[in-house]
């Protein structure tokens, strides 16, 4: 309600600085109240989670067989997480640009097929290779990225990362982040 009353008035604002020629006030109640919902969004939700971190509302479909119907797009990007997850690290990489720091992304969420290849192709982690065991992947829950990071955007993700809830998870893959969502 309060997100469409912030849409209601400066869809007035806008009409009235039409009508009047003069632009509308960047620090206008309305555009500070949009602003203030939008930073909050998501930031207090919580999901039951089973025993190993997994939301059970996910835990139903198996590892990699997650619908696009629970998966949400990341930005303007092709790659697909769990949704809390995915507009999560579409905020955190908004706010890092905002930064200055470019973060990109290498993999998102894997179905079942993809991770048997991988691990074909890579080799088991348990191996020395860089691919989890088939149907045990983050990536398989959609709750797991690969990011490209440079140095400067490394420390932006040790630093700020958490905040987002994303962890560093992987020692032998800085690329690789994990999404923590509130229990």
């Amino acid at each position: 309600m309060i997100q469409l009353q912030g849409q209601q008035a400066t869809t007035t604002t806008g009409a009235t600085s039409a009508k009047t020629g003069a632009a509308p006030a960047q620090g206008s109640f309305a555009s500070q109240l949009r602003n203030a919902v939008a930073a909050n969004q998501g930031t207090d939700k919580t999901y039951k989670l089973n025993s190993k971190g997994i939301p059970e509302d996910l835990v139903a479909y198996g590892n990699g067989k997650i619908p696009p119907t629970a998966l949400g797009q990341v930005g303007d990007t092709r790659h697909k997480l769990w949704a809390p997850a995915a507009e999560s690290l579409t905020k955190m990489i908004d706010d890092a640009k905002k930064d200055g720091v470019k973060i990109g992304i290498t993999d998102s969420y894997r179905p079942y097929a993809e991770q048997v290849d991988l691990a074909r192709r890579k080799g088991l982690y348990s191996q020395g290779g860089l691919a989890a065991k088939p149907g045990t992947s983050e990536h398989g829950w959609g709750m797991a990225t690969d990011l490209d990071l440079n140095s400067d955007a490394l420390s932006w993700m040790r630093k700020n990362g958490r905040n987002y809830g994303f962890v560093e998870n992987v020692a032998r893959e800085s690329w690789h982040w994990a999404y923590r969502p509130k229990s």
